[in-house]
C-alpha cells in the first residue's frame, strides 16, 4: 500500500505514535538515521579495531584522512541522472545520494602508517595501532609555610 508522504517522510509519522521496533535508530539519530555510519569499536592489547557499515558504497567512494590527531572517514555517492531506464518510466527512486563523514580522535602521535584499512562486503575495517604517549609529569604541590 502506498502511503502519502511529504518531504520524503510518512505523512502519518507525527499523528500516530505507535511504538515500532524498527524505528529505534530513527529516535536516536533523527530522520537521517539510515545515513549514519554505524561503527563497532574493539580494543585489543596493541591496537583498536573499527568496523564501519557503509552498505552500497564502493571502495573508490570512501576516503580516509588523518589530520591533527583526528581520523576522518568520508563517503560520497552520486546518482547518474542521465541513466535511462529501459524497463519503463521511473516513478520513484529510493537510492541514497549524498555525502557523509565521521571523525574519531586517535591521538597526535599516530601517523598514516599506524592505520590499516580494508573494505569488504560493505564494511570498512580499520586497524589503529596503540602508541605509548609521553607521560605527563605529575603535578607536585609545594607547601607554603606560615
Amino acid at each position: 500500500m502506498l502511503m502519502p508522504s511529504i518531504f520524503g517522510e510518512n505523512l502519518f509519522d507525527g499523528w500516530f505514535n505507535f511504538p515500532e521496533f524498527g524505528n529505534i535508530d530513527k529516535e536516536l539519530y533523527g530522520r537521517r538515521a539510515d545515513h549514519v555510519m554505524k561503527t563497532d569499536v574493539r580494543e585489543h592489547d596493541d591496537h583498536y579495531e573499527l568496523d564501519i557499515d557503509l552498505p552500497g558504497f564502493k571502495k573508490e567512494e570512501i576516503s580516509l584522512e588523518l589530520k591533527d590527531g583526528y581520523l576522518t572517514v568520508s563517503a560520497a555517492k552520486g546518482l547518474d541522472k542521465d541513466e535511462k531506464d529501459k524497463a519503463g518510466k521511473l516513478i520513484r527512486q529510493e537510492r541514497y545520494s549524498g555525502a557523509m563523514q565521521r571523525s574519531f580522535y586517535v591521538g597526535k602521535n599516530l601517523t598514516d602508517e599506524d592505520i590499516k584499512a580494508k573494505f569488504e562486503h560493505g564494511v570498512l575495517n580499520l586497524t589503529v595501532a596503540k602508541k605509548d604517549y609521553a607521560k605527563v609529569p605529575e603535578k607536585k604541590v609545594i607547601m607554603i609555610e606560615g
